[in-house]
């Protein structure tokens, strides 16, 4: 029902999300918001010993429902919705000696027990670094709405699953999985009953001209039958060259058959720092649907979700605001000279994604964590203003914080969120104050979780910290995980889950 609710009524999403118990999109729903409102999210846990084969012995665990294996380099974030349990993930730990090698995988696992039931197997585009970054796999979390799944793959395309895979059938009209997952110059795959059910691919390099920077990373949301996800278009390997700089940076699909119903338009490809990585977010404020958007420029942007033909006949989402999130002083220095790039006092685009709570928009601005740290701000935003509001639309910024990568979270008034440096910050809502800052001493990839009065967060040192959630600071617990865990804590049904870059964790009373 729950499910059957986000389909049908999604312009009312935000507000009858808050008691779903399933984590259906990255963010829980529209809103993007890290935040659960279900009791009894666990504190303590021990992940128990494994052998050689990194086979997890149950018997030595405490508090862990199941545990699965999932790669070597896990940066995408868990789904849950309708009995599945999605992951994206590489494919060094092949679950078919079949299909071996590098590839993007996303698995779907039993929600209850953990078990394999179907992979996605999508072969690597050959470009390296540049547009699909050897053995990084799935970055996109994806969207559960009903019996399918949508998925931004590690090849720049948006695509379309049967939850159930091939155990009823190759369902839809597309019928080539073999010809999907085979890499070019070797034998056909061999399609198998665990193998995904692919309803519609959309390749956004082949459609739009589109470029991914390193990885294609944003997760989709669904709203009323459209698919919305950003491109990943971005720059080339010389950090300087724009090769497609009339490309979108994000587009709404038809949920049923994949045809373009509309694309950004606003000029941000042409000012592209780095790449379109952030994901969409939407609801509705003052009366207005909105598609909120962090850009790869380091501004944040609201679209109109209503679709106009432009004079050269494109659908088009008309702009409604636009926001900078960087400070001058990070664009030009004293002498008005523009700072450069990946500097450590430059400018950053968005890559976290924004949150929106209580009609207001909550954003940092970051930089991919290869290119270290440097001065960051996230700023809390009026989407109810026009034009450009730079200065009309900031209710506050908070500038001593690092350059980030995460998401935050607003709960009870309150803004948790970690920078890549390892600092988390807890602010007010409404004003910024500053109410604790916590040094966690290693880097962080992933975004705080607020569930059950508590607050999460994973490191690179494989530690989980769990905080008391509040306007003091106390630490409840830190959990070795024993490998780093980049991707970001889900509570879903009684359950948490957390993913180690080679172990999916399900937590929780048994």
């Amino acid at each position: 029902m729950k499910i059957l609710l986000y389909t049908l009524l999604s312009g009312m999403l935000l507000a009858a999300s808050s008691k779903a118990a399933d984590w259906p999109v990255w963010g829980r729903d529209a809103s993007r918001n890290m935040v659960s409102d279900e009791k009894g999210a666990p504190a303590k846990w021990d992940i128990g010993e494994m052998n050689d084969k990194e086979v997890v012995d149950m018997k030595t665990t405490k508090n862990i429902k199941w545990v699965a294996k999932i790669g070597s380099q896990a940066y995408g974030n868990v789904t849950v919705g309708n009995g599945k349990v999605l992951v994206g993930t590489n494919n060094e730990s092949p679950r078919d000696p079949k299909k071996k090698g590098d590839r993007g995988v996303v698995y779907c696992l039993n929600e209850k027990t953990g078990a394999y039931e179907w992979q996605l197997i999508i072969p690597k585009l050959g470009a390296g670094k540049v547009s699909d970054w050897e053995y990084i796999g799935i970055c996109s979390s994806a969207a559960i709405v009903g019996d399918k799944a949508y998925v931004v793959t590690n090849r720049c395309e948006s695509v379309c699953i049967d939850l159930k895979g091939m155990s009823n059938g190759n369902d839809g009209p597309f019928k080539d999985e073999s010809k999907y997952m085979s890499e070019k110059g070797k034998p056909a795959a061999v399609v198998e009953k665990t193998d995904a059910d692919i309803l519609w691919v959309f390749d956004m390099r082949d459609e739009l001209g589109i470029f991914p920077h390193n990885v294609t990373s944003s997760s989709p949301i669904v709203i009323d039958g459209v698919v919305y996800n950003a491109t990943s278009n971005g720059v080339d390997w010389s950090h300087t060259n724009i090769p497609s700089p009339l490309s979108p940076n994000f587009i709404g699909l038809d949920a049923k058959n994949g045809k373009l119903r509309g694309e950004e338009a606003s000029g941000a490809s042409a000012r592209c720092l780095h790449a379109s990585w952030s994901s969409l977010t939407y609801g509705t404020i003052g009366g207005q649907k909105q598609i909120i958007w962090g850009a790869s420029d380091g501004f944040c942007y609201g679209f109109d979700p209503k679709a106009k033909e432009d004079d050269e006949g494109f659908l088009i989402y008309p702009e409604l605001w636009r926001i900078d999130c960087n400070e001058d002083s990070y664009r030009k220095d004293k002498k008005g000279g523009k700072i450069p790039y990946a500097t450590p006092p430059g400018p950053s685009e968005c890559i976290g994604t924004p949150v929106l709570y209580d009609n207001k928009i909550y954003v940092a601005i970051g930089q991919d964590p290869e290119h270290g740290d440097g001065v960051g701000r996230i700023s809390c935003i009026d989407p109810t203003k026009r034009g450009d509001i730079s200065n009309s639309g900031l209710v506050w910024k908070y500038t001593d914080i690092g350059r980030t990568i995460s998401t935050a979270s607003v709960a009870d008034g309150l803004v948790y969120i970690a920078e890549y440096a390892g600092k988390i910050h807890c602010l007010d809502a409404k004003t910024g104050k500053p109410y604790w800052v916590h040094d966690t001493l290693s880097r962080i990839w992933g975004s705080t979780l607020v569930a059950d009065g508590k607050v999460y967060i994973g490191t690179e040192d494989g530690e989980v910290v769990i905080f008391n959630a509040g306007k003091e600071k106390k630490i409840i617990s830190t959990m070795d995980m024993g490998a780093p865990a980049y991707s970001s804590p889900v509570f879903a049904n009684g359950t948490l889950y957390i993913s180690t870059q080679t172990h999916l964790y399900a937590i929780g009373k048994k």
